[in-house]
């Protein structure tokens, strides 16, 4: 190795590198902590000036991020936040977590990671290693950042180090967080992935290198690819059992009994998140450059993008059954947050179904405890924003045309829905666990009356 190599190496081994984070948001702020807790002093990067002054207070935002943790990192002196881009130069090592959105045909908007490049252009000194976390298609790290950072006149393998190590971040998941999930990582260069590898096998538990960059960045969109087809096969599945007169959920659980060759995907009422209905879409635009086209992407796609329109014809059936339109109705949706037991509303399923039922004229309520209101985030593309949830009470139960059920949140009161509401569309397949007096209609077979708990799912649970 080379000097500008081995000087780093020796600064990450005894921890008086400086490590920076561009970008404090769900891969970020949980990142800045646990370099921190390596015991690295670093500096998270921020646009936003009420994330930087929270973080600065020990308060965090983000829901994996308890501030008891946090504030103790701070007071110690292991965290800092700024805006102040210039900072960069501080940093021994840099990695942005910046969003990577698409634009309204699906092409990659990679402006965020742009922005990044240049400011740390800026910033950029020999001995510099930077590391790309942002979800984006294959050859950006080369043929997007790279070219930016060598502007400087600085070499990538020589002068300082450039790799991409994918962020794996499962929001609300208590068993895999940042630490202990397995970080991939691969460099432009083979001792770029030789310094990154020794950073982030500091700070993580299991390091697995790839060849490049580019393989590093396909094992992301491969990844969230192969859950997105997944799912859209588990969607186009509820659709055939509806018309089959079948309960989809019996045939996944009794499918998901086989050990050995069958992984269970769940049905549900369209895809959320910033990840799954995104991810995939970055590896299809690339492939079209290439012109190749990537068929079983789009067709998930449109499986996937056709579920909230297949909800609200559930809600149509179940109020004409009770002869009732949906316009006028009250319906009541249960859950905006994208999965279950978080706060996170990105690309949520539930969104478009309160917003194709507006269109058809519903009177339109929402109760999640995880989400107490919905800004106008000028990508929300309701009416009556802001939008407070609502408290699930037996009279407004009793007054709600529909209860509609998009997230199946832990802290619902189910049985309460079970008891006082009169038509539940449950596109969870929750509902089969209470009994109770609501007509329940699934996302396939036919509607039924609740008035006992499912006899298999309670000997199953105990």
């Amino acid at each position: 190795m080379d000097q500008a190599s081995q000087r780093l190496l020796a600064r990450i081994e005894d921890r008086t590198a400086v490590l920076g984070v561009v970008g404090l948001g769900y891969v970020g702020l949980p990142l800045v902590v646990e370099m921190a807790r390596s015991g690295f002093h670093t500096i998270g990067f921020d646009v936003q000036d009420a994330v930087v002054e929270n973080i600065s207070r020990g308060e965090s935002h983000i829901q994996d991020v308890r501030s008891e943790s946090l504030s103790e990192l701070v007071r110690a002196g292991y965290v800092e936040a700024t805006t102040d881009l210039s900072r960069l130069a501080e940093c021994d090592a840099i990695s942005i977590c910046v969003p990577t959105p698409l634009n309204k045909i699906k092409d990659p908007d990679l402006s965020f990671v742009v922005s990044s490049a240049h400011a740390i252009l800026h910033a950029l000194k020999p001995g510099q290693l930077v590391i790309l976390e942002s979800t984006t298609y294959p050859g950006t790290t080369r043929d997007v950042v790279l070219p930016i950072l060598e502007e400087s006149g600085l070499r990538a393998g020589r002068d300082f180090f450039l790799c991409f190590s994918p962020e794996r971040v499962d929001p609300g998941n208590a068993v895999w967080h940042t630490r202990n999930t397995p970080k991939v990582l691969g460099g432009v260069t083979h001792i770029c992935t030789d310094v990154g590898t020794a950073l982030y096998q500091t700070v993580f538990d299991t390091m697995v290198r790839v060849e490049s960059s580019e393989a590093a960045e396909l094992v992301k969109v491969y990844e969230n690819t192969f859950r997105m087809i997944n799912i859209a096969l588990a969607n186009e599945l509820a659709q055939a059992c509806d018309r089959l007169r079948v309960d989809v959920w019996d045939v996944i659980e009794a499918a998901a009994t086989k050990p050995f060759g069958f992984m269970k995907f769940t049905p549900g009422p369209g895809l959320g998140g910033h990840c799954i209905p995104l991810d995939p879409h970055y590896l299809s635009w690339k492939m079209r450059t290439l012109a190749f086209r990537t068929r079983m992407i789009e067709l998930a796609s449109e499986i996937n993008a056709e579920m909230p329109a297949f909800v609200l014809a559930k809600v149509g059936d179940g109020l004409n059954e009770d002869r009732k339109s949906v316009k006028g109705s009250r319906v009541l949706v249960v859950g905006i947050a994208y999965k279950k037991d978080i706060d996170d509303m990105r690309e949520s399923p539930g969104l478009e179904v309160m917003r194709l039922l507006q269109d058809k004229g519903a009177r339109v309520e929402y109760h999640d405890a995880f989400c107490p209101i919905i800004h106008d985030d000028g990508h929300t593309p309701l009416r009556g924003l802001p939008a407070r949830s609502v408290e699930l009470t037996p009279e407004r139960l009793r007054k709600t045309d529909a209860v509609v059920i998009v997230t199946d949140h832990s802290t619902v009161p189910y049985p309460l829905i079970a008891e006082h509401a009169s038509l539940v569309v449950d596109t969870r397949g929750v509902m089969r666990k209470f009994g109770g007096r609501a007509r329940v209609v699934g996302l396939s077979g036919p509607s039924s009356v609740a008035s006992e708990p499912n006899p298999v799912l309670a000997l199953a649970e105990r």
